[in-house]
């Protein structure tokens, strides 16, 4: 098992500006920051067109200005977004929407900066740190979309603490997101499924969308898979969405 990993600031040079992490230096952030070696190019996209595209966390209580980032445009929010694929997908169909991606897997920013630098997108901004850092410098109300897909199962019962999907989260969610913002989870875990629908589905302050079976197993047209779910790793996709009372 890979050790946890601490949350640490990002260098210094990102952005010019100086990052603060949350009031709790100690948090611990589970998983991988770095897999396999990366490659010249990809180590170079970090170098290059990261720095333009981190947003950088203000210093409490200090909340985000995302007119400074995306001007008068509707803000959607992805949690883990893998190599990127369906964050720079949702850019490219919505380019009136500005778009926060969270991500500490460094390789899956790098494949991410790559989606980005081949599709010209201008409406993506990035943060390569625990999401939950975001959310707490994120204004109320102020979310239009917000997407959880496919994270970490942690199947061992000792470690669903860790799972991001939990109560205290779900209500900061629900803090920020506008009334009508739409939640989207995913998960391809059979363990996972039941404590999404326990936990999200039942969440005062949500209605689960779903009306029949198909709605939660058939994919919705502005939805796309990505490669690491064709490839089916854990199971079959479940496909949830909740609209923000």
């Amino acid at each position: 098992m890979t050790p946890p990993s601490r949350i640490t600031a990002p260098p210094p040079h990102q952005n010019g500006e100086e990052f603060h992490p949350s009031s709790n230096p100690s948090r611990t952030l589970y998983g991988r920051r770095r897999g396999k070696k990366l490659r010249a190019g990809q180590e170079a996209l970090l170098d290059t067109l990261l720095p333009k595209l981190l947003v950088a966390v203000p210093p409490e209580p200090q909340k985000l200005d995302l007119a400074a980032l995306f001007g008068d445009r509707e803000v959607w929010l992805e949690v883990g977004f893998g190599a990127g694929e369906h964050l720079v997908w949702q850019a490219e169909q919505h380019p009136d929407v500005g778009l926060i991606g969270c991500e500490p897997y460094l390789n899956g920013v790098a494949k991410c900066l790559a989606h980005i630098e081949r599709t010209g997108v201008s409406n993506v901004r990035l943060f390569t740190d625990d999401a939950r850092l975001v959310m707490a410098a994120l204004p109320e109300q102020s979310l239009s979309r917000a997407f959880v897909l496919f994270p970490d199962p942690w199947p061992k019962t000792r470690h669903h603490k860790r799972r991001f999907v939990q109560r205290d989260t779900l209500d900061i969610l629900a803090r920020l997101m506008k009334p009508g913002a739409e939640l989207r989870l995913a998960t391809d875990d059979p363990s996972y499924l039941p404590w999404m629908v326990e936990h999200a589905c039942t969440h005062r302050a949500f209605d689960w969308l779903a009306e029949r079976p198909a709605d939660w197993r058939v994919r919705p047209a502005d939805w796309p898979p990505t490669r690491y779910e064709q490839k089916k790793i854990a199971g079959t996709p479940t496909f949830l969405r909740l609209r923000r009372f």
